[in-house]
């Protein structure tokens, strides 16, 4: 039976020992394999484009470029790449710029190593994690943005507003992409920053949401 390939992470953080210890839990998960570790945001660029990872861990307040800019580069340049965040920072002010800058998960240091390793493997398939207070917070800005603030569509790029309204059609992942004549990966890469943004669970929310708001047909 062929083996299915290791997942490829990539550690960006400015803590040497934060690396360290991160490369030392994660060598002994199955299926993850640490191909590089980046002391800088700088550093961090230059790496994926050495070792091409399939998940960037990434922490968020760094010397040089922070971890929103860098997470907004790798997405630029590297938009199948995704950046798990990894941070002791739960403020707005950081959380919510590295989400729009396409942040796939955003976790806190204080998780448990087996939490970290089931959001990397989430990641490979998709999928994305969000910390249970990080997720808390989300829900609370999107309820508060139904109480009359600016509406959480307003976050969306004009390309996630075509996308959204086609899933709100009902549209396959495969039918979005056919139709935008864009790759499915990146299909699925907005479909998971429109929910980020949006502060809800899965597509049939967001579809729901989209009528609610009159962003669809």
């Amino acid at each position: 039976m062929e083996m299915e390939e290791a997942i490829k992470v990539l550690l960006v953080d400015d803590h040497e020992m934060v690396r360290i210890g991160l490369a030392a839990v994660l060598g002994t998960e199955d299926g993850i394999e640490v191909v590089g570790e980046a002391g800088s945001g700088e550093e961090g660029i230059r790496l994926a484009q050495e070792y091409n990872p399939d998940v960037v861990l990434m922490d968020l307040v760094m010397d040089g470029m922070d971890g929103i800019e860098t997470t907004k580069q790798l997405m630029k340049q590297y938009p199948d790449i995704k950046v798990i965040v990894l941070t002791s920072y739960l403020d707005d002010e950081k959380m919510y710029p590295v989400i729009e800058a396409g942040a796939f998960s955003y976790l806190l240091k204080t998780s448990r190593a087996s939490e970290v390793a089931d959001a990397i493997r989430a990641a490979a398939r998709g999928q994305s994690v969000l910390e249970s207070q990080v997720a808390s917070k989300m829900m609370n800005r999107f309820r508060n943005n139904a109480k009359g603030e600016s509406p959480a569509y307003k976050e969306l790029t004009e390309r996630e507003m075509e996308v959204l309204r086609l899933l709100a059609q009902g549209k396959s992942n495969q039918d979005i992409a056919d139709q935008l004549i864009i790759g499915i990966k990146t299909v699925k890469f907005h479909v998971t920053n429109i929910l980020a943004k949006l502060g809800v669970e899965d597509r049939t929310q967001a579809a729901i949401y989209a009528y609610k708001n009159g962003l669809a047909e």
